[in-house]
């Protein structure tokens, strides 16, 4: 389970002082990509401290950052095993790097090659052309399905204890049915932020990703009302479930913007700011209204 490569200056090959230096965060995921697609070829690739994140994250996190990328020119005296002075840097770590002022540092100036590292190989060969389609970034159908296990995975150990709490207290008090209930209703919420919203992510109504989750719970709040509704279940009982579980989808889905491609860092500040004491209100009215339902 160790992600993290040692940072520093690698030879891919066997570079020359002409051949091209690449860059990249010390994700062990990132490097080995960008080595598999550099295979058979001669190029330096330089390894920033990213402390085992991602370019895009650790350019929005400052990781891959101006200072790091300086010192590591610096710490591996590149400019005494290359010829040259260009970097080729991936358009992801943009916001993080002021090329003037490592130009201005080292004298490196830095050319911004493309969003993946499938493309390096074409850009490289066409005289370092960057084409519209390698800065093009999607988030198709497919894209957010292979996204999709990463958040179920984060969210189970958290459900199975609300799950073990809600079998233990519901069933008490309510008995087996409420119990069964409950967590068919609760995992059904979980399963619809996680699942159901980010495939729909592009046609749910809104920008913001908890009013897009909440949507989504909600279509399934209504479903899972009318079937406890016809059980019998009382008023307060419906409600709770009207208000809970859109709560739950649209905490999953606003935890889903670490792996999208439409949200910025100050944007998401800004929504959880917004959305979280929304959330948080509608699961204390839920409790108290299941609470409620146990003595009406």
């Amino acid at each position: 389970m160790n992600y993290i490569v040692p940072p520093g200056l690698y030879a891919i090959g066997h570079p020359s002082a002409e051949d091209p230096v690449l860059v990249t965060a010390n994700y062990k995921m990132s490097y080995d990509i960008v080595r598999q697609q550099m295979a058979h070829r001669n190029v330096w690739l330089l390894v920033l401290e990213t402390f085992g994140i991602n370019v895009w994250c650790a350019a929005g996190k400052g990781t891959f950052g101006t200072m790091e990328l300086i010192e590591r020119i610096q710490h591996s005296e590149l400019a005494k095993l290359v010829s040259h002075r260009q970097l080729l840097l991936p358009i992801l770590g943009a916001p993080g790097v002021a090329a003037h002022e490592v130009k201005k540092r080292t004298c490196f100036t830095i050319k911004y090659a493309a969003i993946r590292a499938q493309d390096l190989p074409e850009y490289l060969d066409n005289g370092m052309v960057t084409t519209q389609a390698m800065r093009e970034l999607t988030f198709s159908l497919r894209e957010r399905l292979i996204l999709i296990p990463v958040e179920l995975v984060g969210a189970m150990k958290v459900t199975a204890v609300i799950v073990a709490l809600l079998a233990l207290v519901v069933g008490i008090f309510g008995g087996t049915t409420a119990g069964i209930a409950a967590i068919t209703g609760y995992l059904g919420a979980v399963l619809v932020g996680t699942i159901i919203a980010p495939l729909l992510l592009p046609w749910l109504p809104g920008r913001s990703f908890s009013i897009k989750g909440a949507i989504a719970g909600m279509a399934w709040a209504l479903i899972f009302s009318v079937f406890i509704g016809r059980s019998g279940f009382t008023i307060p009982a419906i409600l709770a479930a009207l208000l809970g579980i859109p709560a739950v989808s649209a905490f999953y889905t606003l935890n889903f913007t670490g792996c999208t491609t439409f949200t910025s860092r100050s944007g998401v500040k800004k929504e959880m700011r917004l959305a979280l004491p929304v959330m948080g209100s509608a699961i204390i009215a839920c409790f108290l209204l299941l609470v409620g339902s146990r003595f009406l």
